[in-house]
């Protein structure tokens, strides 16, 4: 079977009525804890019995697209391969290409050399994006600014912040 692997968009214009039904029912199961993923959800036919289990993955994909949909925004499924060249990891993290290459190269990123040529596996650049992301909330946490404080004390505190996330940065100890 041939897989098509062009991007294609689908636009909001499906009868809302039934998208918000879809929505609602996945909401509902959500909200009560009956939509967690080790519960199992399936794919029904018209005929009794035509029915098949649906991975998780693809259950995550459904609630996704349908709150995209409900939202009336469009949705754009892009396939993306498993291997990705320096240039396609820039791309997905919004940095140049040298940037990825010096992370590759100081061993935050994982790669395979492909002859001459680096190759970085999805999963492992998504877990990347996903650690800087969280790590970048944490910096964004200890910087936040107490309004009840005195300013002085805010001010001080956020200088010290500051300090431990460069010495974080240059690889000191913190503290």
């Amino acid at each position: 079977m041939g897989v098509s692997v062009r991007q294609e968009t689908y636009l909001p214009d499906v009868d809302e009525e039934q998208v918000a039904q879809v929505h609602d029912f996945l909401t509902a199961h959500q909200e009560t804890g009956r939509g967690r993923p080790d519960v199992p959800y399936f794919l029904s036919g018209k005929d009794p019995g035509d029915r098949v289990e649906l991975p998780e993955e693809l259950y995550r994909v459904l609630r996704k697209v349908v709150q995209v949909l409900q939202a009336g925004l469009a949705v754009t499924i892009a396939p993306a391969t498993q291997t990705l060249t320096t240039q396609q990891a820039a791309e997905l993290l919004g940095v140049s290409r040298p940037t990825v290459v010096r992370l590759i190269d100081e061993g935050h990123l994982p790669h395979e050399k492909v002859g001459s040529h680096r190759r970085i596996q999805l999963r492992d650049l998504l877990a990347y994006r996903d650690e800087r992301r969280t790590a970048q909330y944490l910096v964004l946490e200890a910087t936040a600014v107490d309004v009840d404080d005195d300013l002085g004390d805010t001010l001080r505190n956020l200088r010290a912040a500051r300090r431990e996330v460069a010495k974080r940065h240059r690889g000191e100890p913190a503290g």
